[in-house]
């Protein structure tokens, strides 16, 4: 059902909602200028690219949260990351951030609101199946961890 349990493990997922956009600011001001053109390889998304597509997630995730608090067993809206991710040219490093920090701090409030009501409140997902309000965090939270493991991974390369 959520493809990035594995990413989250046993972390609390709203810890780490909290934490990732200071975790990405920090490493990205300790790599300095063109910081947002480093990327893991040849073909892989840039540091920009990848903060942009976690604004854009947040984005989504954030009407998907509203529209399962709202709507009776709704039914989530998939979208294509590749189709999205081919216009992240137009986004710079510091817009793209500011994006995600907002959109972030937004959807914060808004999960951290959740009763134990809202987080049992069913959702449906058309490649992932049946799941919870709950779920939708811990999915992005579990995104968040992937994303990050990227981060990390080009930090320790130097």
């Amino acid at each position: 059902m959520n493809r990035y349990a594995a990413c989250l493990g046993d972390a609390d997922p709203l810890v780490v909602i909290a934490h990732t956009p200071a975790r990405i600011a920090e490493l990205v001001s300790k790599w300095g200028p063109g910081a947002g053109e480093r990327s893991l390889g040849p073909g892989k998304w840039t540091v920009r690219e990848i903060i942009s597509h976690l604004a854009d997630c947040d984005l989504a995730f954030g009407f998907r949260l509203r529209q399962a608090l709202a709507e009776p067993h709704f039914t989530v809206q998939p979208f294509d990351q590749d189709l999205w991710g081919a216009r992240y040219a137009v986004y710079d490093l510091h817009s793209a951030m500011v994006a995600f920090s907002a959109f972030r701090n937004w959807n914060r409030r808004l999960i951290d609101s959740a009763t134990p009501e809202d987080n049992a409140r069913p959702v449906r997902h058309p490649e992932m199946g049946e799941m919870t309000f709950r779920t939708l965090v811990e999915i992005m939270a579990g995104h968040d961890l992937n994303h990050l493991a990227q981060f990390e991974k080009m930090d320790a390369a130097g």
